[in-house]
């Protein structure tokens, strides 16, 4: 029996606003690299119904600029994606303002995602992602750089608390963001040192909520379930949520959130094993489209194999058969020795994906020594290639 779902006391957070677009109900795909590609986003969007909002892996300013042939692919959308999203990193303000100018020129995205949240060592060394607020003037001059040439485009920002519990930033960003005109923000309640260990602090969305009440301000982190999402709205007062690591082997936990915000409670996704099976050849199977080659699309999947198959009773053996498939007979052929008459099993909706946190930060040296002064921050520090 599914657990009875909260429902919203106002009809206030049924809409989320991106500039002209609606995201009804106001839920959001996260940018996951590696993961949200078009594929993934196609599946999250059929289980939809088409509501809400998806957004692109993590795309390079560096490698948008240069063309570089992975970026293009990456920015390749479906023709049913309105609006398409892209997320936008980069740390260098004139190299941002070339990539935002192409996309609105070049009609390449209908909204603007900037990437402020990534914790990873690869890009907080050069003084991108959750390291870049820090330097408050650095972020002013990106995202004035942003706004000013996406035209008409909406533009967003996604970040996190700050560098650790003794470098927070976020109240100071969001009040930089309101003031450069940026549409909406979203805040994963954790520093780059948690990286995704420990529980998100959801009491600093609320707090950012009350700072910047100009904009709408959008929760994320520890969305496991539907029900998840409709107590961070009501315990955070925040507009919309950012979904990332819970829907990894569930994409149909856009069809519940849906249900939940629609008032739907009955309505909850419970697959069976059989049918998450036929959800994992799809995926292989778009995947394998979308690069163009079957084979490559299998094995790009295989990441897929133990998000989707985490807490039915499938064997240790045939999960790691299954992780090494390079075809989709194979993969196939694999599921179709499982018990597919599995129901779907209990506490199956909890984390998934990276867990690790209490990290050392990587950062440029003296990065911490002044908050404003971004001397040496140029060119050299964007990153030349995209996504995973």
């Amino acid at each position: 029996m599914s657990t009875p779902t909260p429902t919203l006391n106002t009809a206030s957070h049924t809409t989320l606003r991106i500039g002209p677009y609606a995201a009804v109900p106001p839920v959001v795909l996260a940018p996951m690299a590696g993961i949200t590609n078009a594929p993934f986003r196609t599946l999250c969007r059929e289980f939809s119904g088409g509501k809400g909002l998806f957004v692109s892996e993590m795309i390079t300013t560096r490698a948008l600029v240069e063309r570089n042939d992975k970026t293009m692919q990456l920015i390749r959308f479906d023709e049913s994606e309105k609006p398409r999203s892209i997320q936008l990193y980069g740390v260098d303000p004139a190299t941002v303002g070339k990539a935002v100018r192409m996309i609105a020129e070049e009609g390449l995205a209908d909204h603007i995602d900037l990437n402020f949240g990534c914790p990873v060592p690869k890009v907080t060394r050069k003084g991108g992602g959750s390291a870049l607020p820090y330097k408050r003037n650095l972020l002013r001059s990106i995202l004035r750089e942003a706004v000013g040439g996406a035209g008409d485009l909406p533009v967003t920002m996604k970040m996190r608390k700050g560098i650790d519990d003794d470098h927070l930033t976020y109240l100071d960003a969001g009040r930089i963001a309101v003031e450069e005109g940026v549409t909406a923000i979203a805040l994963h309640g954790r520093t780059a040192a948690q990286h995704y260990g420990g529980t998100a602090d959801w009491d600093a969305i609320a707090r950012l909520k009350e700072h910047v009440p100009e904009i709408p301000v959008l929760g994320n982190g520890d969305i496991w379930s539907a029900q998840d999402a409709l107590r961070m709205v009501r315990e955070t007062g925040c507009d919309g949520v950012v979904v990332g690591r819970g829907c990894l082997g569930r994409p149909w936990l856009f069809a519940d959130l849906v249900a939940a915000f629609e008032g739907r409670t009955q309505d909850l996704a419970r697959p069976t094993l059989r049918e998450v099976a036929d959800v994992m050849v799809r995926h292989a199977t778009l995947l394998g489209e979308w690069i163009g080659d079957e084979s490559r699309g299998v094995i790009d999947f295989r990441k897929h194999v133990a998000w989707y198959l985490k807490g039915f009773a499938v064997g240790s053996e045939m999960r790691k058969r299954l992780a090494i498939t390079s075809s989709l007979e194979e993969l196939r052929a694999g599921l179709d020795e499982l018990d597919l008459g599995q129901p779907w099993p209990a506490g199956a909706d909890g984390p998934r994906g990276r867990t690790s946190g209490n990290n050392r930060v990587v950062l440029p040296d003296g990065w911490l020594k002044d908050p404003y002064d971004c001397a040496g921050v140029g060119e050299d520090a964007e990153l030349d290639t995209s996504g995973g």
